[in-house]
């Protein structure tokens, strides 16, 4: 029975059948999941998505228009067997699975593609069950064209390939219906429930004086967090850029859309049921896929979105790393697009996966607790640089660690006037947006930091390489050291330290030799909590901004400097610390 209308929650069920004893409509009761998926069920969830939800489901926030594949783009005919381009504003189908290294002899490969392209050409026998299952389902839903990039993207042209990941935000934000296969660990686990004997009951029932009980299925969110499917990093972006999507689960099959989230063993499709009372309400699979624009601190839509894409998308993993960037390139596509970010050209919007526009904020990544990062080195590259998040091997977050506020660290003014990056050999200027600060003048003796004046020389710069930032900024050294007293978390590499004399905070690893000199440099100003400094040597905390973003560096072996870490410190310890006015290359 539904445990009182405010919780919104099932748990135990009345099945449908049994409501009538009470005098209730079966809707929102349970429902017999079966060996088989009763597809006449999803497509009445499509049919009323198609209905009632109208343009909530059919646009997308960050698009605007009509934009259509590009001829690139190529389909799986499900008729007649082949793979042809994409035909003109074609309603598709798209597949989001786990490969799981099943090989290569089912993809489609230089060798193969002519062939496949003709009728028939494509051979069922070679494929492995998840996309016979995804083909034989698109035939059953009366669906023609379906999209698998296994096989409409061919594997070994790498013009092709980089072709292809360039519009995947249009591939799966154009999709009609996205399946997700989250039902096993590789492309031979197929769609459970799609086939006789291919997915066991889990639905446990019981007749306790003559009504049928059941205890609910996991909801569609824990089931996601706990499948192979949910921690592969292509998925992700492939899940929140598409508008309806159908889960096949070891458990049931679900279904998500802008507006609503069904599953089999819940009765919840009628429009009787207001959808503040829907017991499957925000059980779906991620924010971004309510197709609207994420909410910002102050109205800052650009940093919480992608601030929080990020936070997500660095929890999970991929097999290849030369993918780190492209991976969530879609969904930087789709900010790229929605904000209008470098001339809507996604190459000088993003680099490195980092919102150029919004540097003084992205800039301010945190390493998750309890993974220690290492310096991501891809064979035969330069290594990444250390300023972004991808040049690293582990999961970050956009958080302030020395604070118990939620959301992304708040920068109230930028620091750095001019930020430069190097391209080809060449120091190129970046559109970065600058955040003006309010204004509050000195108060007495106590004096604001001044940043450099804009001066960067690229003459001075002699050492840079291909994706080093430079910028004109203050550095001085401090010690950090180990706040006695705290509890640690026994599992975490990191932990915050205290910057001497008592001026502030850093997160470093854990392993970091206490106490220990640093060397920092200033980003932007911001705000903090009380607590993190000592008044009785700098004085109270005052408004504007008393707080200076500054992160810790060190010489590499190329004479430029590299990250170490984040932190914060009281703007009137960074003066009395005469910093010197340097210009930063930055690795």
């Amino acid at each position: 029975m539904l445990s009182e209308k405010v919780g919104m929650s099932l748990d135990i069920q009345v099945m449908a059948s049994d409501a009538p004893i009470f005098g209730r409509s079966p809707d929102v009761h349970g429902r017999v999941v079966n060996g088989i998926v009763d597809l006449d069920l999803v497509k009445e969830w499509l049919q009323i998505c198609g209905r009632h939800h109208k343009d909530a489901c059919e646009t997308v926030w960050w698009r605007d228009g009509d934009e259509r594949l590009p001829e690139s783009v190529r389909m799986v005919d499900v008729d007649a067997l082949s793979i042809v381009p994409a035909p003109p504003s074609c309603r598709y189908i798209a597949l989001s699975y786990v490969w799981g290294g099943v090989g290569e002899e089912y993809q489609s490969m230089q060798a193969n593609i002519v062939h496949r392209m003709t009728p028939g050409g494509l051979d069922l026998g070679i494929l492995p069950a998840t996309i016979t299952d995804a083909i034989e389902l698109c035939r059953r839903l009366g669906e023609r064209w379906l999209w698998i990039d296994a096989l409409c993207i061919v594997q070994d042209d790498r013009t092709d390939v980089d072709v292809q990941i360039g519009v995947m935000e249009l591939i799966y934000g154009t999709a009609f219906l996205t399946i997700f296969a989250a039902g096993g660990h590789n492309a031979h686990a197929g769609l459970p429930g799609l086939r006789e004997r291919t997915r066991a009951k889990k639905q446990h029932m019981e007749m306790i004086q003559d009504v049928h009980l059941a205890v609910p299925l996991p909801t569609l969110g824990a089931v996601l967090t706990q499948s192979v499917w949910g921690t592969r990093g292509w998925t992700y972006q492939e899940l929140m850029l598409s508008r309806r999507r159908l889960y096949f689960t070891e458990h049931q099959v679900y279904f998500e859309c802008g507006q609503e989230v069904w599953c089999e063993d819940v009765l919840a499709e009628s429009n009787r049921t207001p959808r503040s009372y829907h017991p499957l309400r925000y059980t779906g699979g991620g924010s971004f896929t309510t197709l609207k624009a994420p909410r910002g601190h102050t109205g800052n839509q650009l940093t919480s979105g992608y601030t929080s894409v990020i936070g997500q998308y660095t929890q999970r993993i991929l097999t290849n790393e030369t993918d780190t960037v492209n991976a969530v390139s879609a969904l930087t596509n789709a900010f790229t697009k929605a904000f209008k970010l470098g001339g809507s050209v996604p190459s000088r919007a993003f680099r490195f996966g980092m919102a150029l526009a919004d540097l003084d904020h992205a800039v301010l990544w945190q390493p998750a607790q309890s993974v220690l990062l290492t310096r991501r080195n891809i064979l035969g590259q330069a290594p990444w640089p250390s300023w972004s998040w991808a040049g690293w091997r582990g999961p970050v977050e956009y958080r302030v660690p020395w604070s118990t506020a939620l959301g992304h660290p708040i920068v109230v003014e930028s620091l750095v006037h001019s930020w430069y990056i190097c391209e080809h050999g060449t120091l190129a200027k970046l559109d970065v947006r600058a955040i003006a600060g309010v204004g509050f003048p000195e108060e007495g003796s106590r004096k604001r930091y001044v940043p450099p004046s804009e001066r960067t020389d690229p003459e001075q710069a002699p050492h840079a390489s291909e994706g080093d930032l430079v910028f004109r900024t203050t550095a001085a050294t401090f010690k950090a050291q180990r706040i006695d007293g705290v509890q640690v978390n026994e599992d975490a590499r990191y932990e915050v330290f205290a910057i001497l004399p008592a001026a502030g905070r850093i997160y470093l690893p854990r392993s970091t030799r206490s106490p220990s000199d640093l060397r920092l440099i200033t980003l932007s100003r911001c705000n903090a909590v009380a607590g993190l400094y000592d008044t009785q040597v700098y004085g109270d905390m005052y408004s504007g901004g008393c707080f200076l973003n500054v992160m810790a560096v060190q010489e590499s072996e190329q004479r430029k400097l590299e990250r170490i870490g984040i932190g914060i410190i009281f703007e009137q310890a960074w003066i009395e610390a005469n910093p010197s006015e340097e210009q930063v290359c930055l690795g």
